[in-house]
């Protein structure tokens, strides 16, 4: 799989700063090349053009729909995180989704 970037929002970005870490540790654990930066979602238009993903965090269901229709001619996969996960920060799950995601579309 190529490099890919990953911008994660949970809305402050306290949350999101938390799986960013354990996102990259599930990286390097298995040897994926990627880029997970946690911001807010007030920074989501600063890096729409530079990623290949966007994880969202669970609660904002509602910003996943409008961004989705905002960015819609965007090369970025726009993924709602999954409460099970996100509830426990485990960043070895969030990649699995993210890998499957972005393998699908």
């Amino acid at each position: 799989m190529r490099h890919i970037d990953v911008l994660l929002v949970c809305g402050s970005g306290a949350s999101s700063g938390f799986m960013a870490v354990n996102m990259r540790k599930a990286a390097a654990a298995h040897n994926i090349d990627a880029t997970i930066t946690a911001r807010s979602e007030a920074e989501v238009e600063s890096y729409i053009d530079s990623i290949d993903a966007l994880m969202i965090g669970p609660h904002l269901k509602y910003l996943a729909d409008d961004l989705t229709a905002k960015y819609a001619d965007k090369p970025v996969k726009i993924i709602l995180m999954l409460p099970e996960y996100y509830s426990t920060l485990n960043g070895e799950k969030a990649m699995k989704h993210l890998i499957k995601t972005l393998r699908e579309g």
